[in-house]
Formats: C-alpha cells, structure tokens, sequence
C-alpha cells in the first residue's frame, strides 16, 4: 500500500467536513469571528435556509489586504496572541475560537466573498470560489467586515444531498444565532431569512430580558434568577419555573465562558436538579451561563467547540444543582399562572400595619343555612329564602370570613368533587389540587426533617407484617440504616417478609404494606444509580405520595385554610412530586369576559 500525500483541494474538503457539518455550522463560525472581531451589531441574511445565501455583516476593526489573504489560507488566525504561539498553551485561548481552517473551509465547499475595512482605509474584496481565487479589487463599505457564502455544497453532491429541508436548515441557523445572542447582550443581532426580518435584538445589558426576548417573553414572569460562585467558578442565569416546561429540551441554553456549548454533563446536572419537580417526559426551561478559569475547562474537545471538558466535573455538576435547586427553593409557592403583583403585595406587607377590610354583615345568633354541618364552607350572602328560620338559642355569631385579598392563594370557600379546594383570592379563583398539594407539602416536612438529623418516627401499636420476595427484603434489608433516617423502622421476618415497627410521624396513617412494597420496587430500579441523597430523595417522595390526602376526602374549611398558608410558605409547592401543577388561576377578568361583562 502506498502512501502519497492528498491534493491540497481534497485537504480543504476534508476539513471542511470537519468544521462545515450544515447551513447553521458555517454561520456560527462566521458569527463567532465577529464577535471577537469587536463587532457592536451584527446582521445576517439568509437565503433557502442559508444554502442559497449566507451574509454576515458587522462593524468590527476589519482587516487589511494582507491580513484578508492570510485570513484565507490555512492555519491562519488572529486569535492567538504571539505569547502563546511561543508558549504553544493553545488551551488558554479566550476567543470563542482560534482555528484557521473557517473561512478556506467554507471557501473550499462555497463561493466566498470576503469584504473588509480599516478605519481610516478603503475597503477591498476577496471572492474565492471552490477554492480557486476569482476575484479580488477594492471594495465600498462601512468601516467592518462583510462575508458572502453563497451555494454551499453545490459542487459537493454527496454532501449537499445529506442537507436537510430548507425549513429545517433555517431553524438550525436561527438557533445558532440565538444562542450566540444570548452569550451577548451587549451586542445587537438581526437576522433575515429570505427579506424577511425574523429576529432583532437590540444591545441590551440585561441578560434575562435578552433571554425572554429570544425564547418566550412569558419566561420574565415564570423564572428565578440563578447565582451561585464556588471555588473559582461561577454560574448565572435564568431558570424557568418547574411547571413552565416543555416536552423537548430545545430551550436548555448552556454556555461556558462565553461560548455556546451543549454538553451531557451539564445537561444531566440540570435534569439532576429538577429530578423531584418536573415530570420524567418534560424538560425545563433555562438559560445558564458558566464562568470557568481557563485552565480548568478544555474547549478544544470538538473541531467545532461544541463541547468541553472540566478538569473538575464533579464541582461544576455540583455548582449547577445547588445554584438551580437554591434558586428555585426561593421560588416558594409559585407556578407557572403567578399570583398577580397586587395579591403579592398585600402578601409581602402583611404584619407591617396595612388596614384591615370592614367585616362582613354577622348572620342573627344560632343561624345556620339549610343543609350546614360544622366544617363545611358559608358563603357571605344574608339569609335567603332556602334558609331555615333563626332560632332562639344563645349561640354566639358565626365569625366573619376571612378577607381574600390577605393572601395570594386567597381563602379557602368550598370544595368541588371532594377534590378541588376552590379559593378566593383578590383578583380571581385558585383552585388547588388538594392531593397533588399535600403531597409536596409532606415531602418538604419530611425533607426539613433529614436537614435536622432525621424524620421523627411513630411506633405503630401493633408491628405489621409485610410479605415480599426474598431479593425485595434483601433490598430493604441492605437500606435499613437509610430508611431508618426517614422514621420506616424495618427488620427482616424470615427469608421472605419484613415487619414494620414504626414509620414516620407525619404519614402516621396509611397502606404500609403498599407503601413497603413499593420503596422495594422503587430501590430495584433505582438503588444502582443513584447517590444516598438522591435515594433518600427518592424514598421520602415515595412516601409522601402514598400518604399525602387523598382525593375524595371532605375537608373542613379550617383544613383548607391551612393547606393554602402552609403552600404559600413551602418551596416548590407550585407542583406536585411529580411535576404537576398544584394550583392554577381563573383570574377575574376571565370570569367577567365568560359572563359577557367584558
């Protein structure tokens, strides 16, 4: 066999498949060589999905002629300062790229013209096509650099056939800048996809707003601000409250000093961290940005610095979870329908000398609409006429129902198919899920309890036994010490049972044996993979939901009322264990519009 060196236009195409994957991997590169150009605005035009055209223009320094030349040959770049050419510490670059092969790459599978301009200078042109230099002379522009791509891949059929649709190349495109957007607000970005304007952000310092703007404007009333530094390495961002979801992870923005990045291990941080709030087929909305020394954080792991290696992963995964599950521990209550900004006002200044509202009318002494029974909720209309008349008993008058607008769940009034807790708040109708609220309120109790050192237990009178497989006992028998902390005292029965002598105070009753056998399914497929913390995690959810209120209980207004003060004072009570909502809003508004008032 033969070794003979390649053609250098077979060169370029090969390393054009390198850098050159579609439409949107061009674009990026040309982006990115504004950005570190110092470019302040940036436009793009597209053409067919960016196969017909791609034009980037930006306000940048520009080149001069003879770094243009340069600028297209191979191994060129104006990224790496002369110090570390000498040093060859590649691994400190701070530009978002440093490889000479873009633009000949580009120019290799395209028509590429390059146009550029100095202060000061006049502008010139370069057009390469296929490789081949065709045209080259003076040029009329605004001080920056403008770069033409047009029919990529058309002399590459075997390429150009593995294109997807233009729609789809388009969309490629369009997240590519959207994420370089968001990495910076302090430039301006537009984008045009055949005439048509599609995207434009103006500078703005304000990275959430910048991210709103680029994903969902509805995020701005859904998220919580994420900060968090450790050991060196900082995170911020935004993250979308866990029931404003989606059921793809097409909004998950993750970038490292800067650059872009989409990365298994910061993903599966940010799965890590909304584990116990979001369902198994959702995924979160959220944009992180990471601030990593450059010697502990390798960008050189992909041709097209797409992904990145930590010299510490454990730190960063670490930092991402904690920074995310503080920030949405902060959320308290809410959800994705928030509470509207004068109910949280009312809230916020509660205690701090606000006057009460008039008390409602009191009903004669010893009154009770037809069909009352203690417990049950009263409406605030006088007694009408399917009332039964008063009676001569000395019975002090009912209290007065509590005003609405003190909360922002409002105050409990009814209950609809012994399910639903209908509340009134300032300005409309909550309606919780009594189950799905209970749930999470017991697992935070029981979450609270492993922070202080363990979950207060309750010795059941009589010891109960629960029959099981012999490796399910095994398993429970292996994780004794671990359930123990949560107040689920166990102890092997034989080859084949477990009797359970005390479980947790604040899930006194309930189906232990279901509840047993399902920590033993739960530890089955789960036990392997996950970290003690995760699987105590685990284990208290799966309590929490067997031993939470049920639906098609009766509760009294009293039991209702206490539901909704201890929401509002619980993190993540916005959404069940398993990431559904707990609460949702009928804002008043909405019930006027039904009704034709509005």
């Amino acid at each position: 066999m033969s070794i003979r060196r390649l053609p250098q236009h077979v060169v370029n195409r090969i390393a054009a498949g390198e850098v050159v994957e579609r439409p949107a991997s061009a674009l990026k590169e040309l982006v990115e060589n504004a950005i570190d150009a110092g470019a302040r605005r940036i436009d793009i035009a597209l053409g067919d999905g960016g196969t017909a055209l791609i034009e980037v223009s930006d306000d940048g320094v520009g080149m001069a002629p003879a770094e243009m030349a340069l600028a297209l040959e191979r191994h060129a770049t104006s990224k790496l300062p002369e110090n570390l050419l000498a040093d060859g510490a590649i691994q400190s670059v701070e530009t978002l790229g440093f490889r000479g092969e873009a633009l000949p790459s580009i120019a290799s599978v395209a028509r590429l013209t390059l146009e550029s301009r100095v202060r000061g200078v006049e502008g010139w042109r370069r057009t390469v096509d296929n490789g081949a230099l065709v045209e080259e002379g003076p040029a009329g522009l605004p001080p920056g650099t403008r770069v033409r791509v047009a029919d990529l891949f058309a002399r590459v059929p075997a390429r150009r056939k593995f294109l997807r649709s233009a729609r789809a190349e388009y969309a490629a495109c369009l997240d590519a800048v959207r994420r370089l957007a968001m990495a910076r607000p302090d430039i301006g970005f537009q984008l045009r996809h055949d005439g048509r304007l599609v995207l434009n952000a103006p500078p703005d310092i304000d990275r959430p707003a910048r991210v709103a703007a680029l994903t969902d404007r509805a995020l701005v009333d859904n998220s919580v601000i994420v900060a968090l530094e450790r050991d060196g390495v900082q995170i911020a961002g935004v993250a979308g409250l866990p029931t404003f979801n989606r059921g793809i992870a097409d909004h998950q923005y993750l970038f490292v000093n800067g650059r872009p990045v989409k990365d298994r291990l910061l993903a599966g941080a940010v799965r890590g961290a909304y584990a116990d709030v979001l369902a198994r087929d959702r995924h979160a909305v959220v944009a992180l940005f990471l601030e990593v020394p450059g010697s502990e954080v390798d960008v050189n792991v992909h041709p097209a610095k797409t992904e990145v290696r930590f010299r510490d992963p454990a730190l960063v995964r670490g930092l991402i979870v904690s920074g995310l599950k503080r920030a949405l521990d902060a959320a308290g209550h809410r959800s994705a329908q928030a509470p509207a900004a004068a109910a949280w006002a009312l809230w916020q200044r509660e205690g701090e000398g606000a006057q009460a509202a008039p008390p409602l009318a009191q009903s004669p002494a010893g009154y009770r609409p037809h069909g009352w029974s203690p417990g049950l909720a009263l409406n605030d209309r006088q007694p009408g006429f399917l009332a039964e008349l008063p009676q001569a008993l000395a019975e002090a008058a009912l209290a007065p129902l509590p005003e609405p607008a003190r909360h922002p769940l409002g105050v409990a009034r009814g209950q609809v198919a012994q399910t639903y807790i209908v509340a009134e708040a300032e300005d409309g109708l909550v309606i919780v899920d009594q189950h799905a609220a209970h749930e999470r309120l017991v697992l935070e109790r029981m979450r609270r309890g492993l922070a202080d050192g363990g979950v207060a237990a309750q010795a059941l009178l009589l010891p109960e036994v629960v029959d099981l497989d012999e490796p399910a006992c095994d398993r429970l028998e292996a994780r004794r010490d671990e359930l123990a902390r949560l107040g689920l005292e166990l102890e092997r029965f034989g080859t084949a049972a477990v009797i359970v002598r005390a479980v947790p105070a604040v899930l006194a009753r309930g189906n232990v044996a279901a509840l047993v056998t399902d920590l033993a399914d739960d530890l089955a497929a789960h036990d392997a993979t996950l970290s003690l913390n995760e699987r105590l995690d685990h284990v208290a959810a799966t309590m929490a939901c067997h031993h939470s209120v049920r639906a098609g209980r009766v509760l009294s207004v009293a039991e209702m009322n206490a539901l909704l003060r201890e929401m509002e004072a619980t993190p993540h009570s916005g959404q069940c264990n398993h990431g559904r909502p707990t609460w949702v809003k009928l804002q008043m508004a909405d019930v006027e519009k039904l009704f034709g008032r509005r």
